[in-house]
């Protein structure tokens, strides 16, 4: 593989990490314009509406007769249909585009291949398959949605080091926090990037989490909540309507009915929770889950083998005895050491292992 393709495929996937958390449902794609060995352009897709990479990164270019010398570097194929904006494709037509180098080819079968189609049709030179597990790992979400017709999911939860998730009683109706505060504030980042929150019944009734970003920038995540026979009180901070909120629970009464900002969704708690869940987060159009709950609600997940990763952080102290954390037959990834807490990176799949970093 070309090097020099590398290499800039791989300025896309930096610059494509600005949009994750805003394009939604599009993906956040990295587009990258070089005229006789130069940067002339570059963009990730904007707010959903808003214009996708390839188009930002034309219009910074200021002498737009490069661009038929030149050649754009995208992490994913071209869009080749109509949607909220035009598609991309059609823009690289119109400008002659020399090249086009692409990450990785489109799953969408609104796309897949016909952008590359297009362009070739057209003249242009194409390349498809640069850093192709990077650009696919970049885009985890949109494939999963795509693919697996599902949300991308992340599990994540704090454990001492002895493998205890909670104490078993506590007086106050607040989290006890494993995890140091840059941890916490680690926590507030993930949030920012994912679609959705989930937790279940036990974790309101004990902690009264507002499960937003107040440690970080960004949107709040759509707050999801297992409660079957709905005993959660309607003044917690998850129902307080500052957040879209969907709560699952067995049968609804005439009372609960779905508002602007409260949804009720029936499902059904003596089986495949987790699946069912994924079904209805897929009518929702929601494209990923952190699932943040107590051991009971992480642990129906692994079961089921719903998780694409978990994240697992191993605070600094021990509670002797308390609610034991879930149980995860899975290889570490990663780890990364967040001063005196350790970071465990775990992958639903073939474990590709990376050198241990420190934050």
């Amino acid at each position: 593989m070309n090097n020099k393709h590398e290499f800039y495929i791989q300025r896309c996937l930096q610059i494509a990490k600005n949009g994750i958390g805003t394009s939604r449902p599009n993906p956040s794609v990295g587009a990258v314009i070089v005229f006789d060995n130069k940067v002339i352009g570059e963009g990730f897709t904007s707010k959903y509406g808003d214009n996708h990479a390839e188009v930002n990164a034309v219009n910074l270019v200021k002498n737009k007769a490069l661009l038929k010398e030149a050649t754009i570097y995208v992490t994913l194929e071209p869009c080749a249909h109509f949607g909220k904006t035009p598609p991309c494709a059609d823009l690289l037509v119109k400008h002659q585009f020399k090249k086009v180098v692409i990450g990785c080819v489109d799953s969408n079968s609104l796309v897949t291949g016909k952008g590359i189609e297009r362009l070739k049709n057209a003249n242009i030179e194409v390349v498809v398959g640069v850093l192709e597990n990077e650009c696919r790992n970049h885009h985890k979400r949109f494939f999963t949605v795509q693919e697996k017709k599902r949300p991308f999911i992340i599990l994540k939860w704090a454990e001492t080091k002895d493998g205890f998730i909670a104490p078993i009683s506590k007086n106050e109706n607040k989290p006890v926090f494993i995890s140091n505060k840059y941890s916490q504030q680690l926590v507030h980042k993930l949030r920012s990037k994912e679609h959705a929150i989930l937790v279940g019944t036990n974790t309101v009734l004990a902690d009264n989490p507002k499960l937003n970003v107040r440690s970080w920038f960004g949107k709040n995540p759509i707050r999801i909540v297992l409660d079957s026979t709905m005993r959660i009180p309607e003044n917690s901070n998850i129902l307080d309507g500052s957040v879209k909120t969907v709560v699952m629970i067995k049968k609804r009464n005439k009372n609960q009915k779905s508002k602007e900002n409260l949804i009720f969704e029936e499902i059904d708690f003596n089986k495949n929770v987790a699946e069912q869940v994924c079904a209805v987060l897929q009518k929702q159009n929601i494209q990923s889950l952190i699932v943040e709950g107590g051991t009971q609600t992480l642990q129906t997940f692994i079961d089921e083998n719903l998780w694409d990763e978990a994240n697992v952080f191993i605070g600094d102290n021990n509670f002797k005895k308390g609610i034991k954390a879930p149980i995860l037959n899975a290889e570490v990834a990663s780890e990364i050491n967040i001063i005196n807490d350790v970071l465990k990176i775990y992958k639903n799949e073939p474990v590709v292992h990376l050198n241990n970093t420190n934050f």
